[in-house]
């Protein structure tokens, strides 16, 4: 399904021939990271071109991730590693992952298998139509008939409040071009909707249905808060409908606040008349504080968010980072974090540049 709005110029760009990158986050998947790296090259195998890469991010790991992917690593030249400090959340996870890689174009899929390294192809077919976006349009999904109820109704929610046209029923599952990536590289914001952004960088985009699948073991590292968490990072970060919602509801308080006090005074003067209800003005009250409480929370975020840019940390830290290379074992001391393979047990620390 294309994405009008985001048209460019002109007659469809051929690109053919394309180095890919497979960016993957992945936090305590153990029993997946096998598979996954089987299936991603093995797609890669197919695909002319390259030469291509699988950079995976380890989002601070506690069970044997790491070490499963340092064992890839070692046998596959195409694998990089990056491992973080500690866990520092998906969105950042991503990010890391877009920051090193190197390929001409960008494939972004999550670790758990949900999203299939077969679609990758198809992608790489509207590639090579123009588009510098390509992103998946989850079909088929297998969660719970109320986990879907609530996806399907955060997407269009956001899709309405948003001031950047967004595509629904799509998550991370996408390919980018160069320049795509770079134009994210250059946004920084701490709270990131990486969707999102894909959306606001523009240029031309489309997507295609992608059967969501079942993730192939383990459970989604994604909490109901982690989810809600995201899904206001989302809102937050592209909207500023509830701050005007409030500013509205306070103009109608006032509106009717002033109708009441004319019928007041109206009632008094010529029908000698008190107007009655002390409940009803009690419950107005209420009403009126939670109201005004809400809408300082929904500030309060705003405000957060700004405290959070303000503070300038880094998005990341990187503890050490494998990437092999043809002819060399040795350690990179220039303080970027990269270690080369064959010393996986040394490491530099590094931040992910702002």
């Amino acid at each position: 399904m294309e994405h009008g709005l985001f048209q460019g110029t002109g007659e469809a760009e051929v690109r053919s021939g394309a180095r890919v990158s497979v960016a993957i986050p992945v936090y305590n998947e153990e029993s997946v990271v096998t598979e996954l790296h089987q299936r991603v090259g093995a797609v890669l195998n197919d695909i002319a071109g390259g030469p291509h890469e699988i950079v995976f991010v380890d989002d601070g790991s506690s069970d044997l991730t790491l070490e499963h992917l340092e064992n890839a690593a070692r046998e596959d030249d195409r694998v990089v590693l990056i491992s973080l400090s500690r866990n520092l959340g998906h969105q950042a996870a991503l990010t890391a992952a877009l920051d090193h890689v190197t390929g001409d174009v960008t494939v972004v899929m999550d670790g758990d298998l949900q999203d299939p390294p077969e679609a990758i192809p198809e992608f790489l077919e509207k590639y090579q139509q123009g588009y510098d976006v390509v992103y998946g349009r989850r079909v088929g999904r297998k969660e719970s008939w109320w986990l879907r109820s609530c996806y399907f109704a955060f997407y269009r929610l956001l899709t309405r409040l948003s001031e950047v046209p967004l595509p629904v029923d799509v998550g991370d599952f996408c390919l980018m071009s160069r320049r795509v990536v770079e134009h994210i590289r250059r946004s920084r914001e701490h709270q990131r909707y990486l969707r999102g952004l894909r959306s606001w960088v523009g240029f031309k985009q489309t997507g295609i249905a992608v059967q969501r699948s079942e993730r192939w073991s383990g459970e989604s590292k994604y909490s109901a808060v982690g989810l809600v968490r995201l899904a206001l990072d989302g809102i937050f970060a592209f909207s500023i409908v509830p701050l005007r919602a409030a500013a509205l509801l306070g103009a109608a308080s006032v509106g009717l606040a002033t109708v009441f006090a004319m019928y007041s005074l109206y009632a008094k003067l010529f029908l000698e008349q008190s107007p009655k209800g002390f409940t009803a003005l009690i419950l107005i009250i209420w009403f009126l504080s939670g109201v005004h409480l809400f809408f300082l929370g929904v500030i309060g975020e705003y405000v957060g968010r700004v405290y959070e840019e303000a503070k300038g940390r880094p998005l990341y830290v990187v503890d050490k980072m494998i990437r092999r290379e043809t002819g060399t074992a040795d350690i990179d001391t220039t303080g970027s974090g990269a270690t080369r393979i064959g010393a996986v047990g040394d490491s530099t620390a590094a931040s992910g540049s702002e």
